[in-house]
């Protein structure tokens, strides 16, 4: 009931309805509050001048607002009569409930009748106080507009309804509040009265009892009043004019302007009216109950936001320091490795110190014992020593040669931290969800014809479908481990083409690729099935053919033959590797000398692909090498030289080189002779074929080749 309030208020004076009256805009209004906003209008506006010149169809004749500009809701609050200066303009008000109304220019003239009674200024007009509809008054004034009766009637209700509870009629002292009202007793009852005074029994039990406010509003319903017509005072409402959809009597029918209507009778009507009404309350009620359950779920909402904004800052909050501990653990990851190499550096330069202060004091002692000797004048005795003193000098300047005075390792640090990948991705991390109207781009699809192997390489090719329409910042290309096991990482960037070296030989590869932008990742194209060449399985022994590749080799090395054969501009030692990597079987290739000039030192063997590619080939410890002259060779790995060996290289020698990872050995061959014992042992990981050399020297490689008979058939019988 509370919720009805608002409509039972009148929009000027913010009260209760007192005697309302029904505007022809259907909207309500106090009888004495539409007297304090009449305005009077000019002469020429009255409706006996416009039904004089035949315009007017209506008593009330609403004003022409675009050609009057009598009130305008865009003004700044002032309404007046254009060209009458006899018409002052009068600022508007606003009534408590916030409606805008327009109170006379003037104040009405004193009267000793009542406010519905009191004359009405002759031409005056008023205006709705809520839909700012204007219209002229007939000489009748406000009599003329009807009563709204049933307003009045829910008024009275209402205000019953809220007044205090009501009390029982039959208790003799401090009466309690009834409980029930019997409708033929027409009497307000507690319960202990109830059962002493009405007991439902013999005739009272055929009473109808109801509750108090039920009773209350039935016993105060008056006898429904007879409505009287505003034309014909004296006579009652008998029928309803259907065009002018409003109540008539029986004179308006016979001699007023509903005689040529069509009428009906006013009880059919009424009850029409009422199905009509309850009808479309029944609609109403159900947008209302929508409404309702609406909110609840609003207001469910706001509780579920709330819980799920907790929920998600925690998440985020464990999501970020997740990464910093990430980043943390690899922060210490990286700095063991620095460790590792500053004292792996200090070793190195520490022993060569030692060695050399060692070597230097043994080179001291000879020349000064030398020069002693010169001293010597006794010729025979001195001629008796003379030639083991010339070789001996001869042969600890030998031993100061050989790269004996290079420093066997550098100041420099070679490692260099690559964090601007990361920093990127920090910047641009970001919640997905907040560019969802962008969508991922389509899956990829693989250009069969131009996927294909070659030796231990897959190539794999792939594109964007024809119909795309979301381009993809960049691809992510995934193989599996050769035997089944999980897909990993091997290309990520905006390229549609990719080689992947270092594979197992004889193996079976799984290979997927998506794209990706901003948004999100597309879906894994088709896997393609990809075969790495074949392995002889009696022998074990694979067959590759490779060449030397000239995107890992330093800038002095000079490529021809298809980059089969290497020379340098430079006279130092420069390290080229070649493009097929070995993890797995065994391997066997070679090398002709096609120039040797100047007694230089070549180093052939193996590296891994972060080799220093500017010092001889096994100064450092990510190769395993033998590096010879024109005498002799020394196997060499992490600068330290072992197992002199004589015999050494001319023009037109060849040197071979078997990698033989079932074993993990490595062993080298001059001229179809196996050079010293095993060069190297417990050799695993991804190695490539490597040489160094300077301008002296250039060399020919040759793969595809068996590995020495004598060396299978010992594999065979081992």
């Amino acid at each position: 009931m509370e919720e009805m309030e608002e409509e039972l208020k009148c929009p000027v004076c913010g009260s209760f309805y007192r005697e309302p009256i029904i505007l022809p805009c259907s909207h309500n209004i106090c009888q004495a509050c539409a007297r304090n906003i009449l305005v009077q209008t000019p002469e020429s506006e009255s409706p006996q001048s416009r039904r004089a010149s035949g315009s007017g169809v209506s008593d009330y004749d609403y004003l022409d607002l675009d050609k009057m500009s009598l009130y305008s809701e865009a003004d700044s609050g002032y309404g007046s009569y254009g060209g009458f200066a006899s018409a002052p303009t009068t600022p508007c008000q606003k009534s408590p409930n916030g409606v805008r109304v327009f109170p006379p220019a003037m104040p009405p003239p004193p009267t000793h009748l009542s406010p519905a009674l009191a004359p009405v200024p002759r031409n005056s007009c008023i205006t709705c106080p809520q839909c700012h509809r204007s219209l002229i008054l007939d000489d009748r004034g406000l009599r003329g507009f009807p009563k709204n009766r049933v307003l009045e009637g829910v008024i009275d209700r209402y205000q019953q309804s809220k007044a205090a509870a009501l009390k029982c009629q039959l208790c003799e002292k401090a009466p309690k509040e009834a409980t029930v009202m019997c409708e033929q007793c027409d009497v307000f009852y507690c319960d202990p009265c109830r059962l002493r005074c009405h007991p439902p029994r013999g005739p009272l039990a055929k009473h109808r009892l109801v509750p108090p406010a039920q009773g209350r509003v039935s016993r105060r319903l008056s006898p429904r009043k007879v409505s009287t017509c505003t034309d014909h005072e004296l006579e009652n409402h008998s029928m309803y004019c259907v065009q002018c959809k409003m109540p008539v009597c029986y004179q308006c029918l016979e001699e007023g302007k509903h005689s040529s209507h069509e009428v009906k009778a006013l009880g059919a009507m009424w009850k029409l009216h009422k199905s009509q009404l309850s009808q479309a309350l029944n609609g109403l009620s159900d947008r209302a109950k929508e409404a309702k359950e609406f909110l609840v779920q609003l207001r469910n909402m706001v509780q579920q936001i709330q819980e799920n904004s907790v929920e998600f800052e925690a998440c985020l909050v464990a999501q970020c320091d997740a990464l910093i501990d990430a980043l943390n653990r690899r922060k210490a990851q990286l700095l063991a490795r620095v460790n590792k190499e500053h004292e792996h550096k200090l070793k190195v330069v520490r022993d060569q110190i030692s060695h050399c202060t060692v070597k230097l004091r043994q080179t001291t002692g000879l020349m000064e014992y030398c020069l002693e000797v010169i001293k010597e004048n006794d010729p025979s005795g001195f001629l008796q020593i003379s030639d083991a003193l010339i070789r001996r000098v001869h042969l600890t300047e030998d031993q100061w040669g050989k790269g004996t005075l290079t420093p066997r390792m550098t100041t420099d640090f070679d490692l260099s931290l690559d964090n601007s990948p990361l920093l990127q991705s920090i910047h641009q991390l970001d919640f997905v969800q907040m560019k969802a109207s962008s969508p991922v781009p389509a899956t990829p699809i693989l250009q069969l014809e131009e996927c294909c192997t070659h030796n231990n390489s897959a190539t794999l090719s792939w594109k964007q479908p024809p119909l795309s329409a979301v381009p993809a910042e960049g691809y992510i290309l995934e193989l599996d481990d050769g035997n089944g096991g999980q897909f990993r990482e091997v290309y990520v960037g905006k390229e549609t083409m990719c080689t992947v070296d270092g594979l197992h030989f004889n193996s079976t590869y799984n290979a997927r690729v998506k794209a990706f932008n901003k948004t999100g990742v597309s879906q894994y194209s088709k896997t393609l099935v990809l075969q790495t060449s074949e392995v002889d399985i009696k022998k074990l022994l694979a067959v590759a053919w490779f060449a030397f590749d000239p995107g890992s080799a330093h800038s002095d090395i000079i490529f021809s033959n298809d980059n089969l054969t290497v020379t340098c501009s430079s006279y130092d030692d420069r390290v080229v590797l070649g493009k097929t990597g070995f993890s797995k079987g065994v391997h066997y290739w070679e090398l002709t000398v096609d120039r040797y000039d100047n007694h230089p030192d070549p180093a052939f063997g193996v590296a891994h692909m972060d080799v220093m590619k500017d010092v001889m080939l096994g100064k450092d410890d990510k190769a395993w090498a033998m590096y010879v002259d024109n005498n002799r060779s020394w196997f060499m790995h992490n600068n330290s030289h072992t197992n002199r060996t004589e015999g050494g290289i001319t023009k037109g020698a060849t040197i071979g080189v078997l990698l033989d990872l079932n074993r993990k050995t490595l062993t080298f061959f001059i001229n179809d002779e196996q050079q010293g014992p095993i060069a190297f042992e417990n050799v695993e990981g991804l190695f490539f074929p490597a040489v160094s050399l300077n301008r002296n020297v250039q060399v020919t490689l040759h793969t595809g080749l068996p590995v020495p008979d004598f060396y299978s058939s010992r594999a065979s019988i081992a």
